[in-house]
Parts: structure tokens; sequence; C-alpha cells
């Protein structure tokens, strides 16, 4: 506990320095406090990580990366949402870009970075094939639902979906996403727990119901501060981008990857430490909310607020998306892992950003 409270000198100031420098309205136009802005965004990432190990020692797996996939996800549909109401045409299909862009860092980044680092350091990690095929086939189901089928369907010219359409996607995902989280907390929960994680959970020491309270408080502070910097911050990014003649969907790429930094580092972090099941259960989890949440929320938006919304992908892209999923089922099937797809995966992540630049 003494090592908490040391932490805590910074994983509690940084977060509170940040929302100063938010707030204060200085960083418009301001080159400088921009570049501590985004130096404030790292260390408030280090800081979420930090509070969501310590809430999840307290509370066991697999709730702990419960509570942090779903706390980004709501960051994620709150962001979305504010730039969807308020962009107009131009940010129809930012919901999808930003969204896609999440699952394919997660699927070929995350994991692979996971893989890669744990096969290196312990050359073969074992995990449960049951909780990965569960995560797998309800995040192949989500996916068609919210990303390809709207590609094809003929009610409504163009990738989008009807109002009917749009009744079932919301219902599909919400379904599958609550089997998905009944069968990882309480009916198949021992799937999603090593004997390496049950062993730690015995080893390490109590965390008091303060330390849990200040963490739970300031993972809130340090996720909100996160994805408001990442917003104000995107402005200049997308500008600079567009300045050196790259396609803006780079943006998505940039916003899904500062919102999924907690999560990787932890996922990372675990497999480093011989964790590989929880690392796929932050991982996989992460991408199942992303999808399973943020689109039904965003499809409710634009009713109510009458945004268009464009849900299809173009066929490369539906094809990078299933090439991901394909490895990454082949890579996880056996219940044992290598550096060898880790390598696979992360080459599809360069193939990934590489076509959204030279499509």
């Amino acid at each position: 506990m003494n090592k908490i409270r040391k932490l805590y000198q910074w994983t509690t100031s940084i977060p509170l320095l940040a929302c100063i420098l938010y707030f204060s309205g200085l960083l418009d136009d301001n080159l400088v406090l921009q570049i501590v802005a985004g130096i404030l965004l790292i260390f408030c990432v280090m800081s979420a990580v930090h509070h969501s190990e310590i809430i999840a020692h307290r509370v066991g797996e697999p709730y702990g990366t419960i509570i942090l996939a779903v706390s980004i996800t709501i960051i994620e549909v709150a962001i979305i949402v504010s730039l969807m109401t308020t962009g107009g045409k131009e940010y129809a299909a930012f919901a999808r870009d930003t969204v896609y862009a999440a699952v394919m860092l997660i699927l070929n980044g995350i994991v692979g970075l996971s893989l890669f680092i744990g096969g290196r350091k312990f050359h073969t990690q074992t995990f449960s094939p049951h909780s990965v095929k569960i995560a797998l086939v309800s995040l192949v189901s989500i996916l068609a639902f919210t990303m390809i089928l709207p590609t094809f369907t003929n009610s409504q010219a163009g990738p989008y979906y009807t109002e009917t359409q749009l009744l079932f996607e919301i219902f599909a995902c919400l379904a599958i996403y609550t089997a998905f989280l009944s069968a990882q907390t309480v009916r198949h929960r021992e799937y999603f727990i090593s004997d390496v994680t049950q062993n730690n959970e015995h080893n390490v020491n109590p965390v008091s119901n303060i330390s849990l309270i200040v963490s739970l408080v300031f993972l809130l502070i340090s996720l909100t501060i996160v994805v408001l910097l990442a917003k104000s911050l995107s402005h200049p990014i997308e500008h600079l981008i567009v300045s050196q003649g790259l396609p803006k969907s780079l943006v998505g790429i940039i916003i899904a990857a500062i919102i999924l930094l907690p999560e990787g580092i932890a996922a990372v972090s675990a497999a480093r430490n011989n964790r590989l099941q929880t690392s796929l259960n932050l991982s996989l989890g992460s991408a199942l909310a992303s999808i399973g949440l943020t689109i039904p929320a965003v499809s409710v938006a634009s009713y109510i607020y009458d945004f268009p919304l464009i849900l299809g992908l173009d066929v490369l892209s539906i094809i990078l998306l299933v090439i991901s999923i394909f490895t990454v089922m082949l890579s996880l099937i056996g219940g044992r892992s290598n550096s060898v797809y880790g390598v696979v995966l992360l080459v599809n992540l360069v193939a990934y950003v590489f076509l959204t630049i030279n499509p």
C-alpha cells in the first residue's frame, strides 16, 4: 500500500493539472501548450492504467477488465456523438471510421504486440481457447451486422441502414453483447480466469475501500481528460494531415489509438507478466464493447438528433477486416501462442495503415 500511496502523488495530480490546462481555454492556436497537452495526455493514460490495475486487484477478474473497457467505450461514445452532432455531413462516417480503426488496432496491434512480446519472453503462453471462441464468435456477428451488411442492403441507397434496420442492428448488438457478458461473468467465468491470474490475486495485498474509491474517481477523470484532450488536438492533427496530402481517415486512426492507449498498455503489460488470458480479456472485450455498445448508442443519437450515419465499409476495408479476423482466429484457436503469430498480426496492422494512406 505504501507503493500505491507514492504513485498517487502523480497519478492524481497529473490528471488534475491536465483538466486545468484543458478548461483554461488556452489550447487554441498555441503550439507550445498543445505540445504540453500531448505530454500530459500520455501521463494521463499511464494514470488510467495504474488506477484500472488497482480496481482489477480489488474486484478480481474478469470484472476489472470489463470496468476499464466499458469506461473507455462510454467516453468514446461521448466524443463521437459530440463531433457528429456539430459536424454535419462531413462527420457522417466518423463513428464508422473510428470504431473500425479501433477494431483493427485491437485485433492486429494490441493482440499482435501482446503475442509477440509474451512469446519473445516466455516462448509459449497458454490461455483458454473457450474464452477466445466465445469472444470471437460474438465479435464476428456484431461486425457483420454493423459494418458489412449496410454496404449490401437495398432498402436505402448507399452504405446506410433504414430506421427499421437500425432498430434490428441495435437489438442484435445489445443481445449479443449481453450474452457475452453473461458468459464472461456468470455462466462460464472459469473460461476467462487463468491459474496465473488466480495465484496473483491471492498474493496481492488487499486494496482498501478508500483506495478503491480514489481509483474509481481518478480512472474516470483520467479517461475523460484523455478523450477531451484528444478531441481538442484532433483539429490541429487534421490540419497537419490534410496539409501533407494524407487522407482524413487517418484522423480516426489517431483518435482511436489515443482512446485505446490505456487498454493497450494494460494488455501488453499483462502479457509481459505471463498473464496472456488477462491480456486477451482486455483486448477482445474492448473490441466487443467498442463496437457492440458504441454503434447502438450512436444509432440512437442519430435518430434523436437527426444527423446522417454511414455504417457500411467499402470493399477494401471489408477485405482487410476479414483478413484480420481470420488471422486472429487461426492464431488463437489452439490455446497456445508464440511470437510468430504476433509478427503476422503486426504486419497486418502495417498493411492496414499503409493501404489507408495508399488505397
